[in-house]
């Protein structure tokens, strides 16, 4: 939501519990951004990795999303974390104590909010009489979630997918094994699609990503201009860096599956 000059709270995801990030970057509303976006593309699926919805009212995360699924005609993918910052939910009003239990709540209240017609809703946290929002998706918005704790794991189990850190294609495979047998465990039809979407630290050839496939990784995260040019390239070098990973990499990778 913002960065706060001063925090307390250690960043869990470096050795030193310092931000990975300037503050002077831009981070834009992520569902502005899939609005616009999804309005000149065509193909493009999105997903946000990650968001705080417990930050938030989930009736305003609810039509936020909605709305962007609706726009984008079904392109959405909802990817959740409970948050690591106690600042920012003091500075929202919001309880950090109970953001787990509000994170399961909250996508339950999301989830008939996005159903055709009249809902009505009654939790620990949450509730409400009968209402309707709209515009109504196209279809059911997956629910994806972050983390790498084994209470984070859990939940993205009994979600639809599950989006990790940097991690090997062996440490990946390992995970979406322990994902499958959680989901078992939950009760989940393992035919249910399933999203994996780990960044990949050690996949540099399409061995690789087709070894992470065949081992149930879905999707990757990666910065495809940063096989050719530096990090922070300028925009035509990442545009051609892009083009260049479909060709050496994305099109032998496919012809590796498909063979």
């Amino acid at each position: 939501m913002v960065d706060l000059e001063t925090i307390e709270t250690p960043y869990p995801y470096t050795s030193d519990g310092r931000r990975r990030w300037d503050t002077d970057v831009d981070w834009p509303d992520p569902w502005v951004t899939i609005g616009a976006l999804s309005q000149v593309t065509t193909r493009l699926q999105f997903f946000t990795s990650i968001y705080v919805s417990a930050m938030r009212n989930p009736f305003v995360v609810a039509k936020a999303v909605g709305t962007a699924a609706a726009l984008s005609g079904g392109r959405v993918a909802l990817g959740v974390g409970v948050g690591w910052c106690r600042d920012e939910f003091e500075l929202l009003d919001e309880d950090f104590g109970t953001r787990g239990r509000r994170t399961d709540e909250g996508l339950d209240l999301m989830r008939e909010l996005w159903q055709p017609g009249w809902t009505e809703f009654a939790g620990e946290f949450y509730r409400c009489d009968r209402l309707v929002m709209r515009p109504e998706p196209p279809g059911p918005i997956p629910v994806w979630v972050g983390g790498m704790s084994d209470v984070a794991l859990r939940r993205a189990a009994r979600n639809d997918g599950w989006i990790g850190d940097m991690a090997t294609v062996d440490e990946a495979i390992e995970i979406g094994a322990r994902l499958r047998e959680m989901r078992r465990v939950a009760g989940r039809d393992p035919e249910e699609p399933f999203a994996v979407v780990p960044a990949l630290t050690d996949a540099l050839r399409p061995e690789d990503f087709a070894r992470a496939s065949r081992g149930g990784v879905t999707m990757c995260m990666t910065m495809p201009w940063m096989y050719y040019y530096p990090q922070h390239a300028p925009l035509e070098q990442k545009l051609d860096g892009i083009t260049r990973f479909g060709a050496d990499v994305i099109a032998p990778t496919r012809a590796l599956l498909a063979g």
